[in-house]
């Protein structure tokens, strides 16, 4: 018999390749508290190069064999220093037309030099990669990140050295067991496209540190809790509010802190974003940041700000721009804020994924109370146990990271989710685990109505706190009456927030109201709208769909769509603004 030839090449014939680097997986468990921190920003230029067959990945490129064992020259299909650059963070869409499309693997790469400190440890952060992540530091791969609007972090203490290669492999390939799967309303942009950075600390730091009043205390005690790493896991901390008098020591026993501190402080609110300076120090490292304390509940079917009822003013936003897609400027972080400021807004729902962490800090200052969501989006795989873990983790990540932020009010687990079993099951759980990591914040989702006998009904409504309720009567449900019979058939016992209502408009397209996509027919669904749900006594906020038009690749009515979104109220520069956007001004300014 002949013996089988010795001719199978790895990077060729395996196409399990990628299963020796999934299971090194970076997940919240590795998150560093960095709100407050000072940071070495890598962001600037990278070489770049679109890999398409990811034989990056496949080939190894990332461990330079440029000789071989006897030092014979190999043969390379790259050449890292030689490939174009572009800019991070950014959407690699928008930087070249020929990038604009593209969906795939792409490897960033550069170096950088690095000099030590005495004792010190090192962690790399990347604020985002969509969608997933693999991460390599001098010939030596650190891990593997999924989920494309979440923050990672690397401990590379031992990997740095003086002069040093970091190479990133982002996918955006949008596959059916993601967190969101492949069908979206969105454009799926690609790319490292928030800040990198490197994080120095001592040896012994603070992980993480949550800070907040203490529910039910009439806001006079306030409640902090430490989490510490290193070898120094006993001691006292110490927390310092200077403008209030505080300075508070706190024991610290394996590794963790705790205390409740009565305090009074100035409250919270969008008419009055009071921030404190507070610190936090234990073992030689220090946290300093600008923290708002409020109280957000609810009684019935009432929201409750800081003890009074609030109805939640609102519209719904994507993170993108025409220029720079989903890599969006503070610029315009504060353009949007300011924009819902002018339509006398005091909320805004960040949909469908986590917005960048800066907009909740933005938030916190200009005053602009925020849902904040993960993409559990559509049709996801609720019975794939892998599925949940990612879309718990995202939950985590995003959770962990906006927690001190007074801005965000509510936690959102998903968006349109047909009522299943399985979703229930998937759902559900979020929901609780929500609670778990913040009982001091409500939990929502943005439910699908039964359009079929016009009533808000979903199981889930059991899980949240408030019932978020996607409906487009006059639209997709072209019987405006039925908005109507739907409230009339509804008795939730808790309130219930319009997440999303609209219609789409070209903007500057004029016609009857009876024409589809014409400014006119979108301002009487509105003017409709308006006048009925200002009489329901449960809905306690409206946030419509949606402050400007953003690019959708499903939207392929030339005349009306051309690859865009058009339900803004904005055109998608937002240079034009629509006129359903003054009637919810107008609607605002008297509610």
């Amino acid at each position: 018999m002949q013996q089988q030839a010795a001719n199978f090449v790895d990077h060729l014939h395996n196409e399990s390749y990628e299963d020796r680097y999934l299971s090194q997986s970076i997940t919240h468990h590795s998150m560093v508290y960095d709100s407050g921190r000072e940071k070495i920003s890598l962001n600037g230029l990278w070489n770049f190069g679109i890999d398409q067959y990811d034989t990056c990945v496949r080939a190894r490129w990332f461990e330079e064999k440029y000789v071989d064992d006897e030092g014979r020259t190999n043969p390379m299909d790259f050449s890292f220093d030689e490939w174009e650059q572009i800019k991070v963070p950014s959407s690699w869409n928008t930087q070249k037309e020929k990038f604009f499309y593209y969906e795939g693997s792409a490897v960033y790469t550069r170096t950088f030099p690095y000099t030590f400190q005495d004792d010190e440890r090192v962690f790399l952060k990347f604020g985002a990669v969509n969608y997933d992540a693999k991460i390599f530091l001098n010939k030596q791969y650190v891990g593997f990140h999924k989920g494309g609007s979440t923050p990672f972090y690397i401990e590379v203490t031992n990997d740095l050295k003086d002069s040093n290669r970091i190479l990133v492999v982002a996918n955006n390939t949008r596959k059916p067991s993601h967190v969101p799967n492949e069908n979206t309303d969105w454009f799926n942009y690609g790319g490292v496209y928030r800040d990198v950075e490197l994080i120095r600390l001592p040896q012994t730091f603070i992980k993480d540190f949550v800070i907040s009043f203490v529910p039910g205390t009439q806001f006079s005690k306030i409640q902090v809790e430490l989490l510490i790493d290193g070898s120094v896991l006993a001691g006292t901390a110490h927390l310092t509010i200077q403008e209030l008098g505080i300075s508070f020591p706190i024991e610290v026993v394996d590794g963790k802190g705790c205390a409740v501190i009565d305090a009074n402080p100035e409250l919270w609110s969008p008419d009055n974003p009071k921030l404190y300076d507070v610190a936090i120090a234990f073992s030689g490292d220090a946290i300093s940041e600008k923290i708002g304390f409020r109280e957000i509940r609810v009684d019935g079917t009432d929201i409750l700000l800081n003890g009074s009822p609030i109805y939640l003013k609102g519209i719904s936003a994507h993170e993108e721009s025409v220029l720079n897609g989903k890599a969006v400027s503070d610029e315009e972080i504060m353009e949007n804020f300011k924009l819902a400021k002018e339509m006398n807004c005091n909320y805004m729902r960040l949909a469908h994924y986590p917005h960048t962490e800066k907009a909740a800090k933005l938030a916190d200052e200009m005053g602009i109370m925020l849902w904040e969501e993960i993409p559990v989006y559509w049709a996801i795989q609720f019975h794939n146990e892998a599925t949940y873990r990612d879309a718990e983790n995202q939950l985590t990540e995003l959770i962990k990271r906006d927690r001190n932020r007074a801005s965000v009010i509510i936690w959102s687990v998903g968006n349109e989710n047909a009522d299943t079993e399985a979703r229930l099951t998937f759902m559900s759980s979020l929901a609780m685990k929500a609670k778990e990591l913040d009982p001091t914040r409500l939990v929502s989702a943005a439910c699908l109505l039964d359009h079929d006998n016009h009533i808000i009904n979903d199981r889930l409504a059991d899980y949240l706190d408030i019932i978020g309720a996607n409906q487009y009567y006059g639209w997709y449900q072209t019987d405006f009456n039925n908005l109507i019979k739907l409230f009339e058939n509804s008795r939730p016992s808790k309130p219930v927030v319009i997440t999303e209502f609209g219609a789409d408009a070209k903007a500057g397209y004029r016609g009857s109201v009876d024409e589809k996509g014409t400014e006119d027919c979108q301002l009487d669904i509105y003017q409709k709208q308006i006048d009925v749900l200002g009489q329901i006594p449960y809905v306690k906020g409206t946030s419509p769909w949606i402050l400007y038009d953003f690019r959708c690749p499903r939207r392929l009515h030339p005349t009306i769509q051309n690859y865009y979104n058009t339900k803004g109220l904005l055109s998608e520069d937002k240079s034009y603004k629509k006129p359903a956007f003054y009637a919810m001004q107008e609607f605002y300014k008297n509610k």
